[in-house]
């Protein structure tokens, strides 16, 4: 599978800061990061996969680098894509993560 290791490896250490635990599972051809097997956020390549809240999608898909997750050619419901751009800062990825982690919580 092909996914950028090294923001694996940033997305691992922003999440060695959460108490909750976290477990990664190969999923989208790329690799994606679940709390409570719940995805949260994930790689496909090397943009960001992310998990939003509905009330959010509007206002995250307003954002420079952000577009509809399209996977199967057709938007995915709840899903974002973030290129590279979009999550150059830490504190950028940190936000995305913690998007997705909302996310997997309000399915619990």
């Amino acid at each position: 599978m092909a996914f950028n290791e090294q923001l694996a490896q940033r997305i691992r250490e922003q999440l060695s800061f959460f108490s909750e635990p976290f477990t990664e599972k190969k999923m989208f051809g790329g690799l994606s990061f679940l709390y409570q097997n719940k995805m949260t956020v994930g790689i496909v390549k090397t943009e960001l996969a992310v998990r939003v809240v509905s009330e959010k999608m509007e206002r995250e898909l307003a954002k420079p680098f952000v577009r509809p997750m399209d996977f199967t050619k057709r938007p995915m419901k709840e899903f974002i894509y973030v290129a590279p751009e979009g999550f150059e800062s830490e504190s950028d990825l940190l936000h995305y993560i913690e998007l997705g982690l909302e996310h997997a919580k309000s399915k619990l």
